[in-house]
């Protein structure tokens, strides 16, 4: 039974699991004619609600007053002003439950309940639906619901026009994790009609769990490779680089593992692939591509596509709107985004600068090396590099507290992002003479 256990230890991929049934049983409701736009939005809501509670039981709260509170501001400020109140609302209101953790962890030096810690992170990805929607009210891609609240209509009508907002911030498939829906995409997904709404596939289902249990099976022989071999605390010299490359593989593996789940639960709902797409619209896109994150020898390259609708979401909310260093900027507001943990912060800020030294280095090679053997030398070099400097990041992110983050630090490993330091430098030195 023992292997047993190494399967789905996460308890956040239990509840998304037992929550599969459910979204089945929504897809088939929706193609009855009897099952109306409402009844699909009450349901949507109403299993978002349960999971909510069976998930994090009282800290459930630190859901749905964030969304309470959206759902106010949305329906009673204009679209101007809109995104930045619910942004800053939104970012305390997450940045204060971060405290609370790092008050337990840090200060009390006691582990929070897993409760907790499954509440925060889908309150992250409530901010991510928050802020999506007030960007989207400010530039007129989505309807604010103004006045719905406060005015003299009948509770039913405030009820026809908040309902779809509070469906869309709690709806059960994305709660828990899953890719970024817009409000516009959520819409049409749910108001489609009956006759129109796509059938199960159930072979890619199978293809995606046949995916998450081979990854499940790597994970389990990866982890005792790792528990049989020295620990970063143990290790000595260069058996580090191999201590880092292997405990980051196993974060990967997890995390692989969790998207496919993520995105195999909206999918089974009918939010996946093109569905409810509408024209100039960015289509659907799945968290994870494992191909191009383990063959890119690009940093850069592997940022966009980690958590793609993440990164999406980021360029949106920070990058696009950054006047000077956007790329900085971006990386500081997703460790803040994280819970600002010294390893946090400094894994981000450090991912920063390696991209940094990414558009200089391969800018450089394109025009300084010009025969294909050293192209290709080049590029397995910078594959190299790449896949280390991401272990080291992910060690640092992960490992969160400044005692991981000093080990981490005064082993070997800090080779491989002095090197792209050094290099950054020289060349952008380099830019500034020629400029």
């Amino acid at each position: 039974m023992d292997w047993l256990r190494l399967f789905f230890l996460h308890p956040v991929s239990l509840y998304q699991g037992a929550a599969f049934p459910f979204a089945l049983l929504f897809n088939y409701l929706c193609g009855m004619d009897s099952f109306s736009t409402w009844a699909r939005y009450l349901f949507l809501l109403a299993g978002g609600g349960v999971l909510a509670v069976a998930a994090m039981g009282p800290y459930a709260l630190l859901i749905f007053i964030p969304t309470l509170c959206t759902v106010a501001l949305v329906s009673s400020r204009g679209p101007q002003e809109v995104h930045r109140l619910t942004f800053f609302f939104q970012m305390g209101w997450q940045t204060l439950c971060h405290l609370g953790l790092h008050y337990t962890e840090y200060y009390l030096q006691e582990p929070p309940p897993v409760r907790f810690y499954i509440a925060l992170s889908s309150l992250m990805l409530l901010t991510q639906r928050v802020t999506s929607l007030s960007l989207d009210i400010r530039e007129g891609k989505a309807e604010a619901a103004l006045g719905s609240i406060g005015n003299r209509g009948s509770s039913s009508e405030c009820l026809s026009k908040t309902l779809p907002y509070f469906s869309y911030l709690l709806f059960f498939p994305a709660l828990l994790g899953g890719p970024l829906c817009s409000l516009q995409r959520f819409q049409a997904c749910v108001e489609r009609p009956s006759s129109s709404y796509p059938s199960i596939s159930f072979w890619a289902l199978t293809w995606r769990g046949v995916q998450i249990v081979g990854l499940e099976c790597l994970k389990v022989v990866l982890r005792r490779a790792v528990s049989a071999g020295a620990g970063l605390e143990e290790c000595q010299q260069l058996e580090c680089i191999y201590v880092m490359w292997s405990t980051a593989g196993l974060f990967k593996l997890t995390y692989y593992s969790h998207w496919i789940l993520d995105d195999s639960l909206l999918q089974a709902a009918g939010f996946g692939s093109e569905a409810g797409q509408r024209s100039g619209e960015e289509g659907y896109i799945p968290d994870v591509d494992m191909w191009t994150l383990e063959t890119t020898h690009r940093i850069s390259l592997f940022a966009r596509q980690w958590n793609r609708s993440t990164a999406r979401w980021l360029r949106r909310l920070v990058f696009q709107n950054s006047r000077r260093w956007p790329v900085l900027q971006t990386f500081a507001f997703s460790a803040w985004w994280h819970g600002l943990h010294p390893g946090q912060v400094f894994g981000f800020l450090c991912w920063s600068v390696m991209v940094e030294a990414d558009y200089l280095i391969h800018t450089f090679a394109n025009v300084s090396i010009s025969s294909w053997p050293l192209r290709l030398l080049y590029r397995a070099l910078t594959w190299i590099q790449t896949q280390l400097i991401i272990a080291y990041v992910m060690l640092a992110v992960e490992g969160r507290s400044l005692s991981s983050l000093g080990r981490l630090c005064c082993s070997y490993n800090s080779i491989f992002p002095g090197v792209y330091c050094v290099l950054l430098f020289l060349l952008a030195k380099r830019k500034q003479k020629c400029n």
